[in-house]
């Protein structure tokens, strides 16, 4: 891929690309890193994303790459950084806590929904899952968001 347009791609999307690993991740660092592995895969050539569909496919890198980390064993045998990041969007602190205290499957058809304005079509498209299989996952978070911020109020 030329220079100027890897370039282009990087800051329309690299923001987007990074939230998406970090809803997933909750590491700053590592949503870094699977930021920077999605545009050097990019770079490195091979297969290109279809005009019109970049940022699909930038955030359908980054949720296999997440997804591919959550499973690695070094993930699972050490513990992760606790960070405190607040999305430029995001004003409420519990709920924005609520939303990390999810599974990272509910926090990436909440953020990709909520946050990246995607329907439910469009993510099961990024994240390989049927509609129902989004609806489902989006039911189930919402609920586990209601029961958490009521608890949170009382």
């Amino acid at each position: 891929m030329e220079r100027e347009k890897l370039s282009a791609l990087f800051f329309s999307y690299g923001d987007d690309v990074f939230r998406l690993a970090f809803s997933y991740l909750g590491s700053r660092p590592d949503a870094e890193d699977i930021c920077q592995n999605v545009f050097l895969k990019l770079a490195a050539g091979g297969k290109e994303p279809a005009p019109g569909k970049e940022k699909t496919w930038l955030l359908t890198c980054a949720a296999n790459a997440c997804k591919n980390q959550l499973r690695s064993f070094w993930r699972r045998n050490v513990g992760t950084l606790e960070e405190t990041m607040v999305f430029q969007e995001q004003r409420d602190r519990s709920l924005y806590a609520a939303v990390m205290a999810l599974p990272p499957n509910y926090r990436a058809v909440i953020h990709l929904y909520y946050y990246e304005g995607y329907d439910q079509g469009e993510i099961g498209e990024i994240l390989h899952l049927s509609r129902t299989a989004v609806q489902t996952r989006m039911s189930r978070a919402r609920a586990l968001l209601k029961k958490e911020l009521s608890e949170h109020e009382e």
